[in-house]
C-alpha cells in the first residue's frame, strides 16, 4: 500500500478539490514541480504520523500544535483547507478535507470496494437489526465470507468482533477495514450508513451495490449533528443516489419522495411492507412470518422465523432477506440462519421471578421507543407499561422531547435515569424529558443511579406488566465526562437482579 505525491496531485486535481500545493520553491498545482515522495501510511492522528506519512488536518477539535507535533517528529506533508505557518516540504491545500481524505483514502488501500459486493442500510431505527438479519443470512450464503460493519459491533473475517466506535468509520478507518476484509477473503460486506457518514462525507465517493432505506423520522438533531429534520432526511437520501439499487420500505413516512428520488437519480428499486409493496411481508404464529410476491423477481416468497417479537423485526428481516438476495444469495437456502440469528441488545425478553415481562432494547429514539412501547403495550393490554430510560448527553438534543412525547402516549411508570450523559448533568437531562411530558396519569420517578433504576422498575412490576429498558442494551460502558466508564450492561444487569430476587 503506497501513494505518490504524484498521483495525489492527479486525484485532487481529477476531482475540482485542489487549490494549490505549497513548497519552499512556490505554490503549484501540477507534480511536475513537486518533489519525488512516496506515503507508506496514511493518517489524522499526528500521534501516528512520520516521515513516511500523508497527514490530514481534519476535524472541529484540530489544533496546529498537532501538525506541529508531526512534522517534529519527521512529517514532511499534510492535507488541509488553509496552509498554515509551519515548515513542511509540502502543504496540500484543498476546498474540502473531507472529501479529500474519502478520495485518497480509497486510493492508498487499492479500492477494496471493488472486491467487495457492499450492501449498506439506512434509517431512523431498524440498521443494526437488518444488517445482523444479512450478515447471517450472506455468511451462510457465501461460506462465511461476509464482514460486517454495524453500530454494536465489527467482523473483518467473519468470525472475530470488536467493539465498534462509530456507526460509520471515518473514511481512512473505513478504507483500511475493507482493505482489511479483503485480504482476510471475505467476498461481501453489510455496513450501516449514518446521516452523519454523508453529513462529514465518511462515504463521499463510494458507490454500494445495493441500498435500503428503513425508514424515516427526526433524530438527531442539535448544533453539533443537523440543524433540521430537512438536513437529517436530506442526508440519509444520498444513498438512494450512491447505490446500484435500492430496497424501500413502503410503509415509510415520505415514502412517495423515496420513490421519486429514486426515479429521479435512476436508481432501480423494490419495496417491501404490509401492503401496497412488490413484497408483501403477513405475519404468523410464534414469530414466523410469511413474504410474497406477484412477480418475485429474487424468489424469496416463503414462510420464515426469527428470534425477536414484534411486527417490525418481521420488516427488517424482510429488507435483510431482500438485501441478502440481491447480492445472489439463495436465502431459502439460508433461511435457517435468519432463524437462529441473535442481535445482542435487541428485544431480548426476560421474565421476572414474578412473571412480569422484561424487554431489553436499544430504542434510543422517538420512533425505535414508540414502536416498541406500543408493542408492550399490545403484548400486555391487561398491564401496565414500565420504562426505563435516560438520553444521551451532548447530542441529539430534540430526542429529550421525543422522548417525553413517546411516554406521554404509550407508558404508564417511567424511570427517568442516566444514559451517556458525556458532560452534562444526567438529572438535567431527565428533567427535559419530564418538562416534554403531557400525560398528567403518567407516574414519573428520578433516579440516576441506573442500577437502582432498573431494579425499582422490576421491584413494581406485577406479573401482567411489561418492564421496558430502553437505551444501553448490553453496552458494558457509560459515556460520563469524556470517558467510557465501565458499566454492567442493562441486560445483564437485569438478569443478574432477577436471578438476585431483585435486591
Amino acid at each position: 500500500m503506497t501513494l505518490t505525491l504524484e498521483k495525489v496531485s492527479e486525484i485532487l486535481l481529477q476531482n475540482d478539490l485542489l487549490k494549490e500545493m505549497i513548497t519552499p520553491t512556490g505554490w503549484h498545482l501540477t507534480s511536475k514541480n513537486l518533489p519525488k515522495k512516496e506515503f507508506k501510511t496514511v493518517t489524522y492522528d499526528s500521534r501516528k504520523a512520520d516521515n513516511n506519512s500523508l497527514f490530514f488536518c481534519k476535524g472541529l477539535n484540530f489544533k496546529v500544535e498537532y501538525l506541529i507535533s508531526a512534522l517534529e517528529n519527521g512529517l514532511e506533508v499534510y492535507v488541509a483547507e488553509e496552509p498554515f505557518e509551519v515548515n513542511a516540504q509540502c502543504a496540500i491545500i484543498v476546498t474540502d478535507i473531507k472529501k479529500a481524505m474519502a478520495l485518497l483514502g480509497m486510493a492508498f488501500y487499492g479500492y477494496p470496494q471493488k472486491e467487495l459486493q457492499l450492501v449498506a442500510f439506512t434509517g431512523t431505527k431498524g440498521k443494526t437489526t437488518a444488517a445482523y438479519f444479512t450478515h447471517a443470512l450472506l455468511a451462510k450464503a457465501t461460506g462465511n465470507k461476509t464482514a460486517l460493519l454495524s453500530t454494536m459491533n465489527t467482523s473483518l473475517d467473519g468470525k472475530t468482533y470488536f467493539k465498534s466506535h462509530l456507526t460509520t468509520p471515518e473514511s481512512l478507518d473505513l478504507y483500511q477495514m475493507m482493505w482489511q476484509a479483503v485480504t482476510n477473503g471475505m467476498t461481501h460486506l453489510v455496513m450501516e450508513v449514518s446521516s452523519q457518514a454523508y453529513k462529514t462525507e465518511r462515504v463521499f465517493g463510494l458507490t454500494f451495490d445495493v441500498g435500503v432505506f428503513l425508514n424515516i423520522s427526526p433524530d438527531h438533531i442539535s448544533p453539533i449533528e443537523h440543524p433540521t429534520f430537512d438536513d437529517y432526511f436530506y442526508c440519509k437520501r444520498q444513498l438512494l443516489r450512491h447505490s446500484k439499487k435500492m430496497i424501500l420500505n413502503a410503509g415509510s413516512d415520505y415514502f412517495e419522495l423515496l420513490k421519486e428520488n429514486c426515479e429521479l437519480w435512476q436508481t432501480p428499486y423494490l419495496s417491501y411492507g404490509r401492503k401496497n409493496a412488490d413484497y408483501l411481508v403477513t405475519s404468523g404464529k410464534n414469530k414466523h412470518f410469511t413474504v410474497v410476491s406477484a412477480k418475485d423477481e429474487l424468489q424469496i416468497s416463503d414462510e420464515y422465523s426469527i428470534q425477536l417479537a414484534g411486527d417490525f423485526n418481521q420488516e427488517n428481516a424482510t429488507a435483510a432477506l431482500l438485501a441478502a438476495a440481491t447480492v445472489g444469495a439463495n436465502v431459502k437456502e439460508a433461511k435457517d440462519a435468519l432463524a437462529s440469528a441473535r442481535v445482542p441488545g435487541r428485544m431480548d425478553h426476560l421474565l421476572n421471578t414474578n412473571g412480569a415481562s422484561v424487554y431489553v432494547d436499544y430504542a434510543h429514539n422517538y420512533l425505535s421507543l414508540k414502536t416498541l412501547l406500543e408493542f408492550a403495550q399490545g403484548e400486555h393490554p391487561t398491564g401496565r407499561v414500565i420504562v426505563v430510560l435516560g438520553s444521551t448527553g451532548g447530542k441529539a438534543i430534540s430526542r429529550r422531547a421525543d422522548f417525553g412525547k413517546a411516554l406521554s402516549e404509550h407508558a404508564n411508570i417511567v424511570f427517568l435515569t442516566a444514559d451517556d450523559p458525556a458532560f452534562e448533568d444526567p438529572k438535567k437531562i431527565a428533567e427535559e424529558i419530564n418538562a416534554h411530558i403531557t400525560n398528567a396519569q403518567l407516574e414519573v420517578h428520578f433516579e440516576m443511579d441506573r442500577v437502582k433504576a432498573i431494579a425499582a422498575a422490576l421491584q413494581v412490576s406485577q406479573p401482567e406488566d411489561a418492564v421496558v429498558i430502553a437505551g444501553k442494551g448490553v453496552d458494558e460502558y457509560q459515556k460520563i465526562n469524556g470517558e467510557d466508564t465501565p458499566y454492567e450492561g442493562d441486560y445483564f444487569i437485569a438478569k443478574r437482579l432477577i436471578a438476585e430476587g431483585n435486591e
